[in-house]
């Protein structure tokens, strides 16, 4: 059993910069693929990025490719989603998750969830 926190999301100015952190408790937290999903007002869940449990892969959703960044501290059982350049677009709740690698962004192999945290991106 794997429980996921996030934190760091607030309100920001567009062309400005976040870090959100996802802490995670449970011994195998470094057996899964971790990733970010977000979803906004009046949207479905969409996926962000991930990284393979020995960080030796990442992916990346188009919308954010080439400014945002994902990252995991096995040692300090936390995932990283390190967001810059941002826009209004990217005001959404964000939601950590762990589980297997998220093909094609698909949800449905991630096994564990966070309850999300929120970014506003002011324009």
């Amino acid at each position: 059993q794997v429980q996921l926190v996030e934190s760091g999301g607030g309100l920001v100015q567009a062309g400005g910069s976040l870090r959100l952190s996802c802490a995670a408790s449970g011994r195998t937290f470094s057996s899964y693929a971790m990733a970010w999903f977000r979803q906004a007002p009046g949207e479905e869940r969409k996926f962000v990025a991930a990284i393979s449990w020995s960080s030796g892969s990442s992916s990346y959703a188009e919308s954010v490719k080439g400014r945002f960044t994902i990252s995991r501290d096995n040692t300090k059982n936390t995932a990283y989603l390190w967001m810059n350049s941002l826009k209004p677009e990217d005001t959404a709740v964000y939601y950590c998750a762990a589980g297997n690698w998220p093909s094609r962004g698909s949800d449905r192999g991630m096994d564990y969830w966070g309850k999300g945290t929120l970014v506003t991106v002011s324009s």
